[in-house]
């Protein structure tokens, strides 16, 4: 059972997750293609590869400073609303671990929906939208369903499957925001690439460990 994380092993899990976002950028282009622009893959791998250079950048022991730049770097990031959405969860995830150096499961879920609930806030997107929120959100709900029981690998996996589900779940949907709402039923049949990517991201943090 996985009791706690330290600063290396939290740089682990974003690790893991900009080690999925690389290998499957291809992909989300591709599903993006069919939807939009085209380049989500593009713009979600510059964004990620920015939290790895951060990172790099930041040895150190202090999660809330190490957060935080990592929010701002991607915030920086060209890519329409990719950068601003993701630095929104990392900022939300850096203000909900103040000065903590190591995080137990309750505290590793209050920093995921931390993070979560401030693109929910930034974003307005609902499950439903197809968006990146119908992989957020489920994540979000599971995450808290599983905190008592006090297992963050098994507290991860649980959030991992349900952003797989909630993503697989837009191919059902019409757009709401972007430029596939302009596309109509033309969408249902695919899955939105920004959920996908947020599915990539937590499979990225269960499989770290």
């Amino acid at each position: 059972m996985s009791q706690t994380l330290s600063y290396p092993q939290v740089c682990q899990l974003l690790q893991g997750a900009v080690g999925q976002i690389r290998a499957n950028h291809e992909l989300l282009s591709r599903l993006d293609a069919a939807v939009g622009d085209g380049d989500h893959g593009t713009t979600i791998l510059r964004t990620m590869e920015a939290v790895a250079k951060a990172i790099t950048d930041s040895p150190g022991t202090d999660l809330k400073s190490l957060l935080s730049k990592i929010a701002w770097d991607v915030m920086d990031c060209d890519g329409g609303s990719t950068g601003p959405l993701l630095g929104s969860f990392f900022m939300g995830m850096s203000d909900a671990v103040a000065d903590a150096t190591e995080l137990d499961c309750a505290a590793v879920v209050a920093m995921l929906a931390s993070g979560i609930r401030k693109v929910a806030k930034q974003s307005r997107a609902v499950v439903g939208d197809k968006t990146m929120m119908d992989a957020f959100l489920p994540a979000l709900d599971a995450l808290e369903a599983a905190a008592p029981a006090g297992d963050i690998h098994c507290a991860l996996q649980q959030a991992a499957a349900a952003a797989a589900a909630g993503a697989e779940a837009t191919k059902e949907y019409r757009a709401k925001f972007g430029r596939a709402r302009n596309l109509g039923e033309r969408v249902i049949g695919h899955i939105d690439p920004g959920a996908v990517s947020v599915s990539l991201i937590f499979k990225g943090f269960s499989e770290a460990l």
